[in-house]
């Protein structure tokens, strides 16, 4: 028998495996489409199992509820997806009945999947459904404690929505730049730098910005994130031309804030029309976005990745060299001059920073008369003098990143009026970008008449200052911070930072909750690490004769995780 021609092989082979091909699910190439999506909850059980845990992709967080029946969550995919599949990683406390529902607005629901005998563990679901929100209905739970999942995963298709307004020409009906809001211009809005506004220079209604998206286009989603001076009554319109406008949203009780609007409309231009002010003031937005297919869309830059899992260290200082050295030029730059908030000392770059030969940087306050012409001036002699000196430096210039896991062990002096710091910030602040536009991370900062008391904050346009966003917590026990040794940590990606003390979590911040409740979250860019020693200041108060000089900062290590 002759070999059969190399045509009818493959005419074999494709019959064969057609069957196969034919037969292979569906969801084989769906998207994950729920992982870093805003999510919401009925409830949590504590700060520290946040619904946004869930869709995080790390495997060590979760969200958990409160410990009764009815609970639920949801996630935005942000735009109407093509459902294939649902897979719940459970903790012990899981959902023996439960319900998977999809909905367009988040508000009327479709069950497209429901069991009153969920085993927990890992449960892979196929559903069919369409819908912008997905949402896991626990009716029953299987132990006394609440719902408890690991990962809350949907895989599916999108429907091929994507930013249409970033770096388009905007339009107002005016404009503010003087002082208080400095070249605060339609562009603004349509920058994607969630540190710079468009305002009206008119403190009247009704007030008004467009964007012009080049062409034609269907619009699907529209995010405002409002200064505090919002619309609390205001319309987003489409047109073709920017004369004749068709209104396609309207609210008479807007929240400001952070607002996801889902609309349907068609036109090449979209404005926001308001009518109503919620302040005396006009009319601000540090954000205005429009989502949806058509248009000429300008891709804007890729967002920073997060850190892979597991982390691996990036950059490091462990403070090992010969007792009196000076911190490594190659990593630190010394920055002298007196400090912000009123404090009393100067910052010398001489030997008030020095290795101690047993792997710590000793960074030390003393109590020393030097000149500096910003220090308080002497009201007989008239002399600007410092009557303290200490030491600070930063990773400016040589040394910036975005996310990772940023730690250093730290032993923090004990005494009043002493201020220690580990910190960070905005790497535009050293292009000029001002304080708090470039974003501000403290990591730890601890007060010397109160060491048994740490604090972690966040600090921006919106909230600074004293209305900056973080926490205050001890150690177990209300142990004496100064008496050892610790570890602060802050553990930062583009789902927000959690804070740790030696491991355990004490503080945690979520970027959507941050949008949705305070403003812009400015902390998705490159920062530096600061470390210093303050003495006096509006927040710790001045020394006084019970405290020790020198006093000493003592830094074992610094180490970044990518």
């Amino acid at each position: 028998m002759s070999p059969p021609r190399l045509g009818t092989l493959v005419t074999l082979v494709l019959a064969l495996v057609a069957p196969l091909l034919a037969a292979l699910p569906a969801q084989a190439a769906a998207a994950l489409l729920s992982q870093g999506r805003p999510a919401t909850a009925s409830s949590t059980e504590s700060a520290a199992f946040p619904a946004s845990a869930a869709v995080d992709g790390d495997a060590g967080t979760r969200w958990s509820s409160a410990f009764s029946d009815p609970q639920w969550i949801q996630v935005d995919l942000g735009s109407s997806a093509a459902l294939s599949q649902v897979v719940l990683r459970w903790e012990a406390a899981h959902a023996t009945a439960f319900q998977i529902q999809v909905s367009a607005n988040g508000s009327a629901w479709t069950t497209v999947h429901t069991t009153t005998s969920g085993p927990g563990g890992t449960q892979t679901i196929d559903v069919s459904g369409t819908g912008r929100y997905v949402r896991v209905h626990g009716t029953q739970r299987a132990t006394p404690w609440g719902y408890s999942l690991w990962e809350f995963q949907v895989y599916g298709t999108g429907s091929g929505e994507r930013l249409l307004s970033y770096g388009r020409p905007g339009v107002a009906s005016s404009s503010q730049h003087d002082s208080t809001c400095w070249e605060c211009t339609p562009a603004r809005a349509f920058d994607l730098d969630p540190a710079s506004r468009w305002a009206t220079a008119a403190w009247a209604d009704p007030g008004w910005i467009y964007v012009d998206l080049g062409a034609t286009a269907q619009i699907t989603r529209v995010v405002l994130q409002w200064d505090p001076a919002y619309a609390r009554a205001f319309q987003i319109q489409v047109s073709p031309d920017a004369s004749a406008w068709t209104t396609i949203y309207s609210t008479t009780s807007g929240t400001g804030f952070k607002q996801t609007l889902t609309v349907s409309g068609t036109g090449r231009y979209v404005r926001v029309y308001g009518t109503q002010r919620a302040t005396s003031y006009g009319y601000s937005l540090w954000e205005f976005q429009v989502y949806g297919t058509g248009g000429a869309p300008i891709t804007p830059p890729s967002p920073a990745p997060d850190p892979a899992d597991p982390p691996r260290l990036v950059w490091q200082d462990e403070f090992d060299g010969p007792a009196g050295a000076r911190p490594d030029p190659a990593k630190w730059t010394a920055d002298p001059g007196t400090g912000p908030n009123n404090e009393l000392e100067y910052y010398t770059d001489n030997g008030n920073a020095a290795l101690d030969g047993q792997g710590r940087l000793v960074m030390e306050a003393r109590k020393q008369a030097t000149p500096g012409s910003a220090c308080p001036r002497d009201p007989l002699t008239g002399s600007a003098t410092c009557q303290y000196t200490s030491h600070r430096m930063n990773t400016g210039g040589k040394f910036h990143f975005t996310y990772g896991r940023v730690e250093a062990r730290i032993k923090v002096p004990r005494g009043n009026g002493l201020w220690p710091a580990f910190w960070m910030m905005g790497a535009d602040f050293l292009t000029g970008r001002p304080w708090p536009y470039n974003g501000e991370i403290d990591i730890m900062e601890v007060l010397g008449k109160d060491t048994r008391t740490s604090h972690s904050t966040v600090h921006a346009p919106a909230y600074n200052g004293g209305g900056g966003i973080g926490g205050s917590y001890t150690l177990p026990g209300g142990a004496d911070l100064a008496d050892d040794f610790h570890v602060w940590a802050a553990h930062w990606d583009s789902r927000g930072i959690t804070y740790t003390l030696d491991g355990r979590t004490v503080v945690t911040l979520s970027k959507e909750e941050v949008e949705r409740t305070r403003g812009p979250w400015v902390f998705d860019h490159p920062f530096y690490i600061i470390l210093n020693l303050a003495v006096g200041g509006d927040w710790p108060g001045p020394p006084d004769a019970s405290t020790p000089f020198p006093a000493r900062m003592l830094v074992d290590y610094v180490r970044v995780y990518q």
